[in-house]
């Protein structure tokens, strides 16, 4: 079993406490790594380390060109690792291998696009009415905690990580406690690279303690978090005490409208992956299905005989499907979602049962769940079950495909299929939600932003636009008045 250390200031070091925790494979319940068990005190001297290897190390006063030149090298790391990574990814997190290969091409990708963006992205000469000279800056902020969910960790992480460090900042990173691995292997990467000690750190350990803690810390300017809407209030409360500059991408219920003039063929199978990939622990999930009526019948048909097909297994089979969930505990709550949803009404069409294939009774397996005749007060319709269960509405004008899509506290991704480009746009511009696909399942595309409105978050993350976040305006004035 591996056994990792915090990675503070360049260096593999013990939590202060001494513990240790656990890691296991969610897949067969085994023990994979054990990891620090990080405490405050090891926040501090993360916090410490970020904020002397900003102040005083060479990392912000390098030149554009140097730093992208360091960015590139990791990339071309994670590239070299990339199998390595995958399958530590998938054994972690429990996800099929082929997703996890997709995942650290991302990763690199993120490390490469901001390598480029780096010295390209600069302050502005501002005309202004005086006898004078205005230009501004762009300059960095500072120490970023930057706080990573179970669910994509190396992903987020790295799409974290980048855009900070292309900016100039020092970052300390909390991985989630239970999928901290490909975080702490990015940062071994990193030094590899020849990034500088104390640029950036990784102090794994209980998500609420640790969260707190750099949340806290006065040495902290700026948080980026992913997580549940209900963290993310506490994480916003507790920056408000230090004014720390915050940006938040939380939790979502993902609305699929389908009109009747949509490619079938492509439609059907983008509904089941689009909210059955990584078993369905996806923020963006389009987990609310909203058919047009005449359509509903034929759509469902096909809708039943492809989930009834997916493939369930061990996450390192190349033919492999769906993984399991997270945990056992995980799972618990998601199958109190799918008895809600029938002693609510919804009518289970199939699946949201536990295997009892021998091979799976270890893991925390349970088969994708379909529910047809869904209202939109179910909580199945309004709450964020964070597994494989798809809520299924019909609507029977596009008025009510927008009114349907918008009752929700959420406002994240979602989708539009339709052929016809003017009620694309109309759909599209009246869903209220920070991302949205036209006949497309996906919601994440390294240059444009992402992120989301209402209860799913503030700020962006991704494109160019992430630098604004990582990043603070300096204006200058220069008289030049005689």
């Amino acid at each position: 079993m591996l056994k990792h250390k915090l990675i503070i200031d360049g260096n593999q070091i013990p939590a202060t406490s001494g513990q240790e925790a656990t890691i296991f494979n969610p897949a067969n319940g085994k023990p994979l790594a054990s990891v620090q068990e990080g405490g405050t005190e090891d926040i501090d001297r993360a916090a410490q380390a970020a904020h002397r290897a900003f102040r005083e190390g060479p990392w912000r006063r390098i030149t554009t060109r140097e730093r992208g030149r360091l960015l590139i090298h990791l990339s071309n790391l994670i590239r070299d690792h990339a199998e390595e990574l995958s399958r530590l990814e998938s054994q972690n997190v429990g996800k099929p291998i082929r997703e996890s290969r997709d995942e650290v091409n991302l990763a690199a990708d993120c490390f490469q696009f901001y390598a480029g963006a780096v010295d390209k992205v600069g302050g502005q000469n501002a005309p202004i009415a005086a006898p004078g000279v205005g230009i501004t800056f762009r300059e960095p902020i500072g120490v970023c905690g930057l706080i990573v969910p179970w669910n994509f960790p190396i992903a987020i992480s790295c799409w974290k990580i980048a855009p900070a460090l292309a900016m100039g900042n020092t970052v300390v990173v909390k991985p989630a406690s239970q999928t901290p691995l490909t975080a702490l292997r990015i940062a071994e990467l990193a030094l590899e690279a020849g990034i500088p000690s104390g640029v950036l750190n990784v102090v794994t350990g209980p998500g609420s303690r640790l969260g707190e803690a750099l949340v806290r810390n006065p040495l902290v300017r700026k948080i980026s978090f992913t997580g549940s809407t209900e963290v993310g209030r506490s994480v916003m409360k507790l920056a408000a005490d230090d004014i720390k500059r915050v940006t938040l991408e939380l939790g979502g219920k993902s609305a699929n409208v389908v009109f009747a003039d949509a490619d079938l063929d492509k439609a059907v199978p983008s509904a089941v992956w689009s909210v059955l990939a990584n078993a369905g622990q996806d923020c963006c999930a389009r987990s609310r299905l909203l058919l047009e009526q005449s359509i509903a019948e034929e759509f469902l048909s096909r809708l039943i005989e492809q989930f009834k097909k997916v493939r369930l297994g061990d996450p390192l089979d190349e033919k492999t499907e769906l993984g399991p969930l997270i945990s056992h505990a995980h799972r618990t709550r998601v199958m109190s979602y799918v008895e809600a949803g029938s002693s609510e009404g919804a009518k289970l069409l199939c699946g949201g049962d536990i295997p009892n294939d021998q091979a799976l009774s270890q893991g925390s397996y349970v088969r994708p769940a379909l529910f047809s005749d869904v209202k939109p007060n179910m909580r199945i319709a309004q709450e964020e079950i964070f597994g494989p269960v798809l809520a299924v509405m019909s609507f029977t004008s596009e008025q009510e495909a927008i009114e349907f899509a918008n009752a929700s506290m959420y406002g994240l991704s979602g989708s539009v299929w339709t052929c016809d480009i003017g009620r694309a746009l109309r759909v599209a511009k009246a869903i209220e939600t920070g991302v949205i696909s036209v006949n497309s399942g996906h919601s994440v595309h390294l240059e444009m932003p992402f992120g989301g409105v209402k209860l799913s978050g503030v700020g962006r993350e991704l494109g160019l636009a992430v630098l604004d976040h990582y990043s603070e305006w300096k204006s200058v004035f220069i008289n030049t008045q005689a």
